[in-house]
């Protein structure tokens, strides 16, 4: 894959099959050169083979599909180029969409009504005076913010305490009616519009302060429930709960379960029978904020109150929503696991069955009253395509990657397990470029820390691969989907576990394969994974040069500019300065002597921009041959959702600098 091959990328969101089990919708969408942003539009995926998939919305980028409960009315997010998403509806049968909101914000979810006629969504409402709500005051212009909190920033979006985000419900008009007509002349000026017209008025039901996540109604319509922190001292810890509001509106009511304890409520939903009610946490410890590679558990507890059981086990299972019914009392999970996200279905009382598993990324899943079921998933020759579940076998309905496929040489990655040098075993992959060899290799460290690489398609990877480098990746301790002991092993710990384990892994591939040439490697990582590689080149100096992108590297600074700075360092690091030291990149740069290119983007809340500049000064003042590309107008995720012509220099900037010190024949971009 070459960068200039971006707009091949089709991503697939989760499916929204129809309640008649005949068909599936999902969004499609790719970067696209010429917006310079992400486009898409939804499909129609028949479960029958004999008939094809089809496209059935024609907007700018459409996504998140959602068929009402009787199959009448299709549900989906409509951006324009300019635009936030606003929510729109038209006929299963097909149709004119039919805008149903005008959020100053735009919409950021929504769930139906067990009725089909309403639906809940959460939206964004600034205060009067901010974020273009007066016509002729600019960001810059707004009047000063007076901060006394520790959460009010958060990365890709900006402030928050100023623009909470909160639960409304809009009523869904007959859509076989007449459209609405905006009034002229003078009936605009006798009876002017009280609104946006056609559109219908939506209701606030919360008003807190605090975002209001994961609305979902009650089995018989009547209530909402929701995620929020509605609690005193909800700023000094991370804690959310879960709570319900009566669907026509009132004072919010939080759902306690009698056995409570600190958690982080991700996704709560009622089943189907209205006897139950599922949420995903994980456990925050007695402090409320020891999030540090905390499991993701299915709890269950009855629909009135009660004791809260875990269905899932805390130390083997990791667990995320969304919560989609599976039946009257069983919803489906997805679970990260060894490299992959499983599918499993989880009922209130009895056994956990695995419905999708092995070398997959599952990307979600829905059911219908049938029993049908659709699932999207990605794994190593696709970025996403839709199945069916057929007697637990999938039969594939899509091929989206098509195109990427027949334009360039995908390399399936090769998966193995090393043994690290205290005999820990370490899970990873090899995936390497055409031509028996030797080829330079680069070692790439994921972000997170708990997080994994997976054997699914992965545009890094492959456009490096297409330039002639072997990729080494794997999943050290620290990681996510191997039990909490391999994600908690690094806590207070950073740099010693997980770099013995990443290193162990790359000796071993290095040992392992011929087609490597192991005195040609470079090292690179972004987020946590630029952590490790500044702070292994400090310790290890074999590698020919670096890149150190969007790096934690400085834990004592990071505590006071990051949106998480005021709890992610001391729960990761420790607190004490001596701790912090430790384990700081930027105590130890004084010994780095490998060529390093620092990454970072200008908008970056999660380590911000600071962290880079001043690690690359460090370099350049002793002597390191390095340089310090900066993004503007990009935050922390400009890898995965950044621009697309930025995403492409990066590329671009990234294969130069390894022309630069891993020259090959394939890597044709002059350093």
């Amino acid at each position: 894959m070459k960068p200039e091959q971006l707009p091949l990328l089709n991503s697939v969101s989760a499916p929204a099959i129809h309640p008649d089990g005949t068909k599936a919708v999902v969004s499609v969408t790719r970067p696209d050169f010429d917006a310079d942003t992400y486009v898409g539009q939804l499909w129609s995926v028949p479960l029958d083979t004999t008939k094809h998939p089809r496209r059935i919305t024609r907007g700018f980028r459409d996504s998140s599909p959602s068929f009402s409960p009787d199959g009448l009315v299709l549900a989906f997010l409509r951006s324009d180029p300019e635009g936030k998403p606003q929510l729109f509806v038209v006929e299963a049968a097909g149709g004119e969409p039919q805008r149903m909101t005008d959020q100053h914000a735009g919409v950021g979810g929504f769930a139906w009504a067990p009725d089909s006629h309403r639906i809940a969504f959460v939206a964004r409402v600034p205060e009067q005076g901010r974020y273009g709500t007066v016509d002729g005051v600019a960001s810059g212009s707004e009047d000063p913010r007076l901060i006394t909190a520790n959460q009010y920033r958060m990365n890709g979006l900006g402030y928050t305490a100023d623009q909470r985000q909160q639960v409304f419900v809009v009523e869904v008009p007959e859509l076989g009616g007449e459209p609405a007509v905006a009034p002229r002349g003078r009936a605009a000026h006798e009876q002017p519009p009280p609104g946006t017209v056609g559109i219908p008025a939506a209701k606030q039901l919360t008003f807190g302060d605090s975002d209001h996540e994961s609305p979902s109604f009650s089995a018989d319509g009547s209530q909402l429930y929701f995620v929020a922190a509605l609690h005193e001292g909800h700023d000094d810890d991370l804690v959310t709960s879960v709570y319900r509001v009566d669907a026509g509106g009132g004072e919010p009511t939080l759902v306690e379960p009698s056995n409570r304890s600190p958690r982080t409520v991700t996704g709560v939903r009622a089943s189907a029978d209205g006897r139950w009610l599922f949420f995903t946490a994980q456990d925050l410890g007695d402090t409320g904020k020891d999030f540090v590679a905390r499991n993701g558990i299915l709890f269950v507890m009855p629909i009135g109150g009660g004791e809260a059981v875990p269905l899932t086990d805390a130390e083997y299972l990791d667990v995320s929503g969304p919560l989609e019914p599976s039946g009257p009392a069983s919803v489906l999970v997805l679970n990260t696991a060894l490299g992959s996200v499983e599918l499993l279905e989880v009922p209130a009382e009895g056994d956990i069955t695995p419905l999708v598993h092995g070398s997959r990324v599952v990307i979600g899943a829905t059911v219908a009253a049938n029993g049908e079921i659709a699932v999207s998933l990605s794994d190593g020759s696709t970025m996403g395509d839709v199945a069916s579940l057929e007697r637990g076998e999938l039969r594939l309905l899509t091929d989206f990657s098509a195109g990427l496929r027949n334009n360039s040489r995908l390399s399936e990655p090769l998966d193995f397990e090393a043994e690290s040098s205290d005999g820990h075993p370490v899970h990873g992959w090899l995936v390497l470029p055409d031509g028996p060899g030797p080829h330079p290799v680069l070692l790439s460290i994921h972000g997170g820390p708990f997080a994994q690489y997976t054997g699914a398609l992965f545009d890094e990877a492959q456009v490096y691969a297409a330039a002639g480098y072997a990729v080494v990746m794997c999943n050290p301790r620290g990681s996510a989907g191997y039990g909490q002991a391999h994600g908690r092993a690094i806590k207070e710990r950073m740099g010693t576990l997980d770099m013995q384990d990443v290193l162990a892994f790359l000796d071993a591939a290095l040992a392992g394969h011929k087609a490597l040439d192991q005195d040609r490697v470079g090292i690179m990582g972004g987020s946590y994974g630029g952590y490790l590689t500044a702070w292994t080149i400090a310790h290890d100096h074999r590698f020919k040069a670096a890149i150190v992108e969007r790096g934690f590297l400085d834990p004592v600074s990071f505590a006071g500019s990051s949106d998480i700075g005021w709890f992610f360092g001391t729960e990761y690091t420790g607190g004490t300065p001596g701790q912090m030291a430790a384990q700081s990149p930027m105590a130890v740069a004084e010994a780095v002597k490998t060529p390093t290119l620092v990454v970072h983007s200008e908008n970056d809340l999660r380590c911000p921009v600071e962290q880079g500049q001043r690690y690359y000064s460090a370099l350049k003042n002793q002597g390191v041959d390095t340089a310090l590309l900066v993004f503007p107008g990009e935050d922390h995720e400009l890898s995965r959702s950044g621009t697309p012509h930025h995403r492409r220099h990066r590329f671009e900037h990234i294969l130069r600098w390894w022309a630069k010190y891993l020259p090959t024949a394939s890597n044709n971009l002059e350093p």
